[in-house]
């Protein structure tokens, strides 16, 4: 498999450090708010990519940590005049109902910030121990910049275009304006933790590093996080955790591109910023899923109303293709048929053709394509007219729901209570035009239709599927 290095700015084969086995950390949310369209994108692009690699057969350990202490919860808290456990714990429950919906997988390991405070205080102790870090007499503790001759290898910027934008904000006793901190001495009102220093809590970047160190060692195969993350947060993330541990920290960075909406940048200011729960209510939570994966994750993809309601249409598509291959399966008689051994070889061909997608750079676009490409042969090879073994079908349904599986797609099932209660609707009108009731059968069809569900009359017999 090819992955694009933001590290090396090229494409390179992905060797993982233990033959078999990949350990990817993702950067998590920080929990004060639901999460919105921008935070769905890295969610569900790096849950494809764990989804590929176990599908390929490899050991993954997924560790996604939740930032639950930070300047913003704090506020948070103290506009609703509550703390900040109360609602980092609130809004971690919200994030797993998206993620849920979104059929985003829990990592193997949600670590929290405030539990690896033991963690964080032993690297920033060896960081100061090594002269890379310094205490400031207020008991705050910065990493020391410019003695880390490495620092800005991700970003690709020397470190004299980024000193440009750096400030010494007031109240901050740095030496140097591009000096970041490491631990933050405790204001009055907020939560803390004891340290050498003082009290205090953590700086936002060793959070991660600290967390990453501890689930899954000094050196992980692959960091991922958004394009808005290679600086200041993974670059920082990067200098301290290999000057306290001698080596490399990260050997592949994937980073996903940024959302826009209508064409301009997501922000509050503009009145187009917009949670997944808010479009979720809409439209649903699949057609998100399917709008992250539609593109490379490392190009930009624009997010608006017209582009939402296209992707619920082509899931459509998908899903008629499967609840075809459902019907035809139940209806389907035991032994092979003439021609089929030939249809299965053809079919079994998109396999490869995904694959080869997917090792380019995790192409979910390319990949998505192949998909629809066997939805068409399918529609095509199997039809109620064709009458195709059970076999068949079943061969054709496993392959289809394999593919789909890896980009997390086609996981929306309808009720069993309304399975039970369409069939019985679907018998009552069959009984009706068997009885010459032409207005009882047409009555039943139009209560169907009313409810987006449409009947189509097949030789094995009557199937339905809702329409969205």
């Amino acid at each position: 498999m090819k992955i694009y290095n933001t590290l090396t700015r090229q494409k390179e084969e992905f060797v993982p450090l233990a033959e078999g086995e990949a350990k990817i950390y993702a950067c998590g949310p920080t929990v004060y708010n639901y999460i919105h369209i921008g935070n769905a994108r890295p969610i569900c692009v790096f849950d494809v990519l764990r989804r590929y690699l176990e599908y390929r057969g490899m050991k993954v350990t997924f560790v996604q940590n939740f930032t639950d202490i930070d300047d913003k919860i704090i506020r948070k808290a103290n506009e609703e005049g509550s703390d900040y456990l109360t609602v980092s714990r609130r809004y971690m429950e919200e994030y797993k109902k998206d993620a849920e919906g979104l059929n985003v997988r829990p990592a193997t390991v949600h670590p929290l910030a405030t539990e690896n405070i033991g963690e964080i205080l032993s690297i920033v102790s060896v960081l100061v121990g090594k002269g890379y870090a310094y205490a400031a007499p207020n008991g705050d503790v910065y990493f020391r910049t410019r003695k880390d001759a490495e620092y800005g290898k991700l970003s690709h910027q020397p470190l004299e275009e980024l000193e440009a934008g750096a400030r010494i904000a007031p109240g901050e006793l740095k030496e140097d304006p591009m000096d970041f901190a490491l631990w933050k001495a405790a204001k009055p009102g907020e939560p803390s933790w004891s340290s050498p220093w003082g009290e205090g809590r953590p700086g936002w970047h060793i959070e991660c590093s600290a967390m990453a160190r501890r689930y899954l060692g000094r050196t992980i195969d692959i960091h991922c996080g958004g394009q808005d993350l290679i600086f200041p947060h993974h670059e920082n993330e990067i200098a301290q955790s290999e000057c306290c541990n001698g080596a490399p920290f990260a050997r592949y960075w994937m980073h996903n591109g940024y959302i826009n909406v209508d064409n301009r940048k997501m922000s509050k200011s503009l009145n187009n910023f917009f949670t997944v729960r808010d479009v979720a209510e809409q439209f649903g939570y699949e057609p998100i899923r399917y709008l992250m994966v539609a593109s490379h994750y490392r190009s930009p993809i624009n997010y608006s109303v017209e582009v939402i309601e296209q992707c619920r249409a082509s899931l459509e598509r998908l899903y008629n293709c499967r609840d075809n291959l459902e019907f035809l399966l139940s209806h389907g008689e035991d032994g092979e048929k003439e021609g089929e051994q030939e249809i299965r070889a053809r079919l079994a061909q998109y396999r490869q053709a995904f694959v080869d997608a997917m090792e380019d750079d995790l192409n979910t676009a390319d990949a998505l394509s192949v998909l629809f490409d066997l939805a068409r042969d399918i529609n095509t090879s199997l039809t109620a007219a064709s009458s195709p073994s059970r076999g068949l079908c079943q061969y054709a349904l496993d392959l289809y729901l394999e593919l789909a599986g890896v980009l997390g797609l086609l996981y929306r099932r309808t009720q069993d209570s309304l399975d039970a209660e369409v069939e019985a609707l679907i018998a009552q009108r069959a009984e009706a035009r068997k009885n010459k009731d032409w207005a009882a059968a047409d009555r039943i069809r139009d209560e169907l239709k009313a409810r987006h569900i449409v009947l189509e009359d097949t030789p094995q017999g009557v199937k339905w599927r809702l329409e969205q």
